[in-house]
């Protein structure tokens, strides 16, 4: 059986950026977990997604009964369920367990039990609220319920969708690398140079011409392309025949950054301490209505205490998803200056004369040389 050090778990299993809560909070219990785990028992993540689903549906079944003595009961289940949640996916990488199926697993088993926690908690306090007052009627529990429902649902929706189009994106840049690498080659000299220095091969040129040009272009195009993934974007390029000019970072963030130009200093600082800029999110949302609103209503006994938690925690929540929408909407913006600038660079650098006729009869067929993301 493995001995992992506590130095391995943590380079092995730590995600460069997560919520707050969970650097703060999780990870320095959960990486000793994993460490436990992994060297003690043979338990596989799949089976840890199902004890954390169970410790769900246990908060859920203790939500339900309503009274204050089971919300907090309910909370502390939940921080369980939470804790051993994210300490499945940590032990799926730290021993290269990760499949298919169990990201699926993952992914369905939370949202089923934010749905059913949702239901338990606001139907328990429901029925609490008539025993209490029989003529209360306190419908917008229900209203309540849908409305966390609803909001989880939507934070992680989005993720997938702008996950989707960032990538769409990566793919059509790289498309535009493959043609200007095409486009280079058909430039550039061929083997035989007393041919082309007669006419009778391909065109020569010099680095300072076209060739360079499109070098230049090449290097601008990798450097977006690695700028899209972090580790990727440490890797320093340099252009054509000259390895000390080093081209500059270039990404998909340009017009952001000049609206917003605190915002990479924000960004900085807490990329230092591994914490992402989404304050906000689907953790700290679920650990407000699921662990601090019954915590409160089981210590001060106000059940209207889980309303204003869940919509204080909701209006922030949508507040980040509409910074991250407004900040891919920019980012389209800067893509498609950067592909229309390839492509009339393209365009400017091709071959002259027979090829060039040849390369415009080709372009109007060509449907992978228009972007399907306007």
């Amino acid at each position: 059986m493995p001995g992992f050090t506590l130095d391995e778990v943590r380079d092995r299993t730590l995600k460069e950026r997560d919520s707050w809560l969970t650097v703060s909070l999780v990870d320095p219990v959960a990486v000793r977990a994993v460490r436990l785990i992994a060297n003690r028992t043979s338990i596989t993540p799949n089976q840890l997604t199902v004890a954390a689903l169970f410790l769900g549906l246990g908060a859920a079944v203790c939500f339900a009964l309503g009274y204050r003595q089971f919300l907090a009961l309910g909370a502390l289940l939940y921080v369980l369920c939470f804790l051993v949640d994210c300490v499945d996916g940590k032990l799926a990488r730290l021993t290269g367990s990760e499949t298919l199926f169990g990201s699926w697993m993952d992914y369905v088993s939370d949202r089923f039990r934010v749905l059913v926690c949702a239901v338990a908690l606001m139907g328990g306090q429901y029925v609490v609220a008539e025993e209490v007052n029989p003529d209360s009627n306190p419908v917008w529990f229900v209203w309540l319920a849908l409305a966390v429902v609803f909001l989880d649902m939507l934070r992680y929706l989005n993720a997938l969708q702008v996950y989707k189009v960032r990538r769409e994106m990566r793919s059509h840049l790289a498309a535009a690398l493959e043609r200007a690498r095409a486009t280079l080659s058909m430039l550039e000299p061929g083997e035989d140079d007393t041919a082309s220095a007669t006419g009778g091969g391909g065109r020569t040129m010099s680095d300072g011409g076209e060739q360079a040009v499109l070098r230049h272009g090449i290097g601008v195009l990798e450097q977006i392309l690695h700028s899209q993934t972090e580790r990727e974007a440490r890797n320093h390029r340099t252009a054509g025949k000259q390895p000390d000019l080093t081209l500059p970072k270039v990404d998909l963030h340009q017009e952001f950054r000049s609206r917003f130009p605190w915002y990479q200093r924000f960004w900085a600082a807490l990329s230092m301490r591994r914490i992402r800029t989404h304050l906000v999110g689907g953790i700290e949302f679920q650990l407000a209505v699921f662990v601090v609103a019954p915590l409160a209503v089981a210590v001060v006994g106000a059940p209207t205490l889980i309303g204003w938690i869940a919509a204080v925690t909701g209006v922030l929540l949508l507040a980040f998803e509409i910074a991250i929408i407004y900040k891919l909407w920019l980012s389209t913006r800067d893509f498609f200056r950067v592909v229309d600038g390839i492509d009339g660079a393209l365009r400017f650098s091709g071959p002259s004369d027979g090829a060039e006729e040849s390369r415009d009869s080709g372009s109007d067929s060509d449907p992978g040389s228009q972007t399907t993301l306007r």
